[in-house]
Order: C-alpha cells, then sequence, then structure tokens
C-alpha cells in the first residue's frame, strides 16, 4: 500500500502462521522490519523471504553464539522416541508447547500412528483458522473429561506451559513432562522447570542464522531489537556493519526529554 509517498508490503517471516516482516520504502531507500522470524523447514506456515534493504531492523531474541539450533529430523526424532518409551512404561507423555504457533509445528510433524495425540482447549481453538489455510496437522483432537482415559499412560498430550502443576493436568499422572523451546538449549533451563526432557525447537533464529540473513538483505545498517541486542551489536560493528541498539535510541530520547 502506499502512504503518503512510502510503500508499505508485508512479507513471510516464517515465524507462525500470518507472521509477517514489514518492507518500507521512500524514495528508493529501503527499511525491513523483521519480528519474530526464524528459517528452519516448518510447514505449517509460509517459510521466510529474503527482502533486500538498506537498514534492517532484526530480533535478537536467541543472539548468543551458544544458541545454534539442531535439525528439525532430529528433533522429531526425539520427541517420538521419547513417546514410545513412555508408551512402553504406561506413562502419559506431556509436552509443553505454545498455544499459538509452536504446537501447530509440532503437529505438522507428528507420527499419528504412534498413539492418540489430544490438545489443551486453548491449542484446539486455532485448529479451524489453520485448516482454512490449508496446513495438514496430526490427527488430534481436544481432551476432554469424556476423552481424557484415551490418552493416559499412552498418549501424547500437547498442552501451553501455563497448565504445569494445574489439576487438570494431575489427572494424568503418571506422566512424563517436556518442552519444546530454543530455551532447552540451556540445560539449566530445563532443571529449573523440573522438566523430564527438553526439546530444542524455536521459531526464532539462531546465531549462525540472525547473521546469515543479515548478510543476504544486503543492509549497510542494522538496528537490533528485543534479546541480545548488545552483543549482537558490538559483533556486527566490529566485524564492519554498522549497527545501533533501537531500545538504547529510546531510552536516549526519554533521558533528554527528562
Amino acid at each position: 500500500m502506499q502512504i503518503n509517498g512510502v510503500t508499505l508490503s508485508l512479507h513471510p517471516s516464517g515465524h507462525l502462521l500470518g507472521a509477517s516482516q514489514v518492507r518500507i520504502e521512500r524514495q528508493g531507500y529501503t527499511c525491513v522490519v523483521t519480528g519474530d522470524y526464524k528459517r528452519q523447514p516448518d510447514s505449517s506456515c509460509d517459510p521466510f523471504e529474503i527482502v533486500s534493504c538498506n537498514s534492517f531492523f532484526t530480533e535478537c531474541t536467541f543472539g548468543l553464539p551458544v544458541y545454534s539450533w539442531p535439525t528439525v529430523e532430529s528433533v522429531q526424532y526425539e520427541i517420538h522416541n521419547w513417546w514410545r518409551k513412555n508408551q512402553e512404561q504406561g506413562i502419559t507423555s506431556v509436552l509443553f508447547a505454545y498455544a499459538l504457533g509452536k504446537a501447530q509445528r509440532i503437529l505438522a510433524v507428528l507420527d499419528d500412528s504412534i498413539g492418540p495425540i489430544g490438545v489443551h482447549g486453548s491449542i484446539e481453538k486455532f485448529d479451524p483458522h489453520y485448516k482454512a489455510a490449508g496446513i495438514s496437522l496430526a490427527e488430534h483432537s481436544k481432551v476432554t473429561p469424556e476423552n481424557r482415559s484415551e490418552f493416559t499412560g499412552r498418549g501424547l498430550i500437547i498442552a501451553p506451559g501455563s497448565t504445569a502443576g494445574s489439576p487438570w493436568l494431575r489427572k494424568f499422572s503418571p506422566m512424563s513432562l517436556a518442552f519444546a523451546s530454543g530455551w532447552m538449549q540451556i540445560r539449566g533451563s530445563r532443571r529449573r522447570q523440573a522438566l523430564d526432557r527438553g526439546f530444542v525447537l524455536s521459531d526464532h533464529v539462531d546465531w549462525n542464522q540472525l547473521h546469515q540473513t543479515i548478510y543476504e538483505t544486503g543492509a549497510e545498517f542494522v538496528g537490533t531489537m528485543h534479546g541480545f541486542t548488545s552483543v549482537v551489536t558490538q559483533y556486527l560493528n566490529e566485524t564492519g556493519i554498522r549497527s545501533i541498539e533501537v531500545g538504547s535510541l529510546r531510552d536516549r530520547d526519554e533521558a533528554e526529554e527528562d
């Protein structure tokens, strides 16, 4: 669209269904604001699109070298193997995941022939939108008091982390708890949340993907936002790409007003 001589367009960010980057162009100068984005394959949403630009404003949620994602296929194998081993012991597999985006990404790669897959109501409510978009997900159903016994001891249940320790969740005992997140790259995160397993699956770029993306855009200026901005900014400046923390601009303006 055109707004006062500025051209505005939206481009897939690969974060989740419908998530977009914003491209802003005026008189031949182009800025791109990413929002959250990822580069790994994900059949539950459109893939990230490289958009050439002069200035690139990027998230840095996992902007540290320690964050390096394993392949999606290896994580898929780990989840299935964990589920099967729990089945053999009569244990319910409970996988915590964000209700929008992460849950559907997991459902898109699960093998529903292993056993029944149940989801929390906060996840099930998004099903019509994914179906309307033509996204194929593993066979699953909303967990209710009437069908709860179908999942106990053999099923895999996907639920938001807010259900941890809740009366709703305790009814599936005995159970094994896991969380799918980029934060699971750090073992301490799993221990602090009393999890049995942590699967490294993120809807954000890791350190290498972040810098690969910056390079591919051809941007000569990078604004860093959200996350480890100071680390990414320092690294970029030291490697010859002009960069600044966007938050520092806001903080400086507020200080000047005070």
